[in-house]
Formats: C-alpha cells, sequence, structure tokens
C-alpha cells in the first residue's frame, strides 16, 4: 500500500523552500492577495515533484486514468509525472490567440479518461479552461488534482476535486482590496515588475 502524503507535509514542503510569500499581489485571476503560493520554488526541485505527484497519483490509481492534461507552465510538469506515475499519457493544455488548445498536432480522442491536474488555484480560471477543452474533444473527465486550493475549499469545478493542501488564503477585487488603499506597492510573482 503506498504512502499517503498528508496536507500537513505539503504545507512543509512549500515552507521548507520558501514558497508562501507574503506582501502585496496580483494573482494570475485578476485578484490581490497578501500571500503567494510560488509553486516553482517548489518545481524546481525534482525529489518534491515526484512526492506531490506521487500522491495525486495514488488517488486516483484505481480510475483507470488514460490521459493526464495540464495547462501551461506549472501544470506541464505535474502532468507529466502523474502520468509517468500512472504509466499513461501527459497532454499540455497551451495558449493559442487567448484560449487553451493542444498543439503540435497532439489529440485527446473522445471519451479518453482524462484527469486535469494544476499547480495552484485560486478562482480556478486555468483548470476550468483546461475541463473546457477536455469537453470539447468529449473526453471523459475522471477529477481534478491541485497541489494548492487557495479558496478554502469554495470552487466548485463540476468534478470531483482532490486537493493536496487546501488554504483559505484571502484574496480581494482590485476596486476592494485593502492593501491597494494603503497605497502598498504590487507586485506580479513571475515578472520584476512592481505596480
Amino acid at each position: 500500500m503506498e504512502a499517503k502524503l498528508s496536507p500537513e507535509r505539503v504545507r512543509e514542503i512549500f515552507l521548507q523552500v520558501g514558497a508562501l510569500r507574503t506582501g502585496h499581489f496580483l494573482l494570475s485571476s485578476g485578484r490581490h492577495s497578501n500571500e503567494y503560493w510560488e509553486k516553482f520554488w517548489v518545481l524546481q526541485h525534482p525529489q518534491y515533484v515526484q512526492m506531490l505527484c506521487a500522491e495525486i497519483a495514488r488517488r486516483f490509481r484505481n480510475n483507470a486514468v488514460e490521459v493526464v492534461l495540464g495547462p501551461t507552465t506549472g501544470g506541464i510538469l505535474l502532468a507529466y509525472e502523474v502520468a509517468r506515475q500512472l504509466q499513461t499519457r501527459a497532454l499540455y493544455a497551451e495558449k493559442e490567440q487567448g484560449v487553451r488548445c493542444l498543439r503540435r498536432g497532439l489529440v485527446l480522442p473522445p471519451n479518453t479518461r482524462t484527469l486535469i491536474v494544476d499547480d495552484v488555484m485560486t478562482t480556478g480560471g486555468a483548470t476550468r479552461e483546461c475541463i473546457e477543452l477536455a469537453q470539447k474533444h468529449q473526453a471523459h473527465i475522471v477529477g481534478v488534482a491541485v497541489l494548492v486550493d487557495r479558496s478554502g475549499g469554495t470552487v466548485d469545478l463540476g468534478y470531483r476535486l482532490e486537493a493536496l493542501l487546501t488554504v483559505e488564503a484571502p484574496s480581494y477585487a482590485p476596486d476592494e482590496c485593502p492593501l491597494c488603499q494603503q497605497g502598498l506597492p504590487i507586485e506580479e510573482p513571475g515578472t520584476t515588475r512592481l505596480r
């Protein structure tokens, strides 16, 4: 029987590598927050990627997954490693003219049992785009897995969701952000820009 990776251990991994940052951040969802879970600080360590993906694979091992689909960029690493551990195929949802699609001639045949994986979810935007892509190809979605669910479990994707860690991280609409009201400069993670 495979060992289970506890939420406490997942949090410990993120903290150990300095992946939980505090400040004033513009999230990819467009919302603002005082904390940011920088997945690439974790994803730079293959041993942690392997451990985290082993937990996702363990949770879906009995679901006859045929394809693991992940969005660019972090989701690519996760999709590959989960697929490797499930001994199946990985596909990558890239953006083309603002829409997630399969590129490079890759295909997702109808009724393919598909697991969608992503790194950190706030509103579920990138994950929903992957769901829409899978639905467009008439795939059979067996579920969704994320490393961290920042919504506190409030996002409903319409499918089974497995989060390795669920946290309640505050996020604000830009016009309601108390950090903006305090005049604190905002950082766009993934760039070196301050606004």
